[in-house]
């Protein structure tokens, strides 16, 4: 099973469209995929789920289907992290659905991260109440692919998912914000591995489910760009050229020279173009921007955008399980 977050504490690069896409283009391919939603905004649920089947799962002072209410007795300090409701979207395709509530776990995660230095096993529990959680429900699903989206910042939620995955990859726009974002969150993402090193062996309980804590970098993914002639305009170029030299020195701690383009950067894992007038359609639909029929207003030119949508969904998975040593199903 291949855990991936998908993170950039700068908002507004389409990361969850990222996920929703990427869950879909894998189920689509045969493989058997956990999406789950750790942003307390709970944007990628929304574009799994209408609003009217979404108000079920979120019910007025009861046990919520969420992610939050997997957690409502650890945050009550009446017991752990339960499986999480599996919201299965089809017979390849689960969602861990998120919640607006999610929020109010911040401090306790906050409290709990110093604690763990004391062996105090209530912070152990909080601290891989994500991990355990999402494991649990992962093996029930029989998933062999979870995909975390998380909200973008560098709180104790966004920590605490990070550590429980094993990759990580980050969208990027082609704008200065991204690439201060990109600045930022490297060097967030090496402290939290070495603390999480030094913290987990210090666990009182051996018995305990851990996470490594590993959060291998995958690559980037540029985000929502115009083309001319199969090139971004020069306004964005500017930012996007100065990504591959970003990403080394910040987020792979590496700090000799690097002359590499974007566009021949191993770590840039695609360059994905706005897709314009089909999001709103695919929105509409409520499907991915590859699986835009006919009947759904994809007709002409729109059919042919269509199936390019396929095929650079199809490479960017192709490429981030080349990158984190799995196969696609054929």
């Amino acid at each position: 099973m291949k855990t991936i977050a998908f993170f950039n504490n700068k908002g507004g690069v389409g990361k969850t469209t990222l996920v929703y896409h990427l869950a879909c283009m894998l189920a689509d391919r045969g493989e058997t995929v956990l999406a789950v939603d750790l942003d307390p905004q709970a944007n990628l649920t929304s574009m799994f789920i209408p609003e009217d089947d979404l108000e079920l799962l979120w019910p007025n002072g009861e046990h919520p289907k969420t992610i939050f209410g997997a957690l409502r007795p650890i945050i009550r300090g009446i017991g752990d992290v339960e499986t999480p409701h599996l919201q299965k979207i089809n017979a390849r395709l689960a969602l861990i659905v998120g919640d607006l509530a999610l929020s109010t776990f911040e401090d306790k995660l906050s409290d709990a991260w110093p604690r763990c230095h004391n062996r105090d096993e209530s912070a152990f529990r909080i601290m891989t109440a994500f991990y355990r959680g999402i494991r649990q429900a992962a093996a029930q699903f029989e998933a062999s692919w979870v995909l975390i989206d998380v909200g973008p910042n560098l709180g104790a939620i966004n920590r605490a998912a990070l550590i429980a995955s094993q990759h990580v990859v980050i969208p990027l726009g082609p704008d200065l914000f991204s690439l201060q974002g990109l600045r930022n969150l490297g060097p967030s993402l090496r402290s939290w591995r070495a603390s999480w090193k030094e913290l987990s062996a210090k666990s009182p309980d051996p018995s305990m489910e851990l996470p490594e804590g590993k959060v291998e970098p995958l690559g980037y993914v540029v985000m929502q760009h115009g083309m001319r002639e199969n090139r971004p305009p020069k306004a964005y170029q500017r930012w996007i050229d100065r990504f591959p030299g970003a990403y080394r020195e910040s987020v792979l701690d590496d700090h000799s020279s690097c002359s590499i383009l974007a566009a021949s950067d191993p770590y840039c894992l695609a360059m994905l173009k706005h897709y314009r007038s089909l999001m709103p359609m695919a929105m509409e639909a409520r499907k991915p921007v590859f699986s835009l029929k006919p009947a759904d207003g994809a007709i002409g030119a729109h059919g042919e955008a269509v199936r390019n949508a396929y095929d650079d969904f199809l490479d960017l998975a192709e490429r981030i399980a080349d990158r984190s040593g799995a196969v696609l199903a054929e």
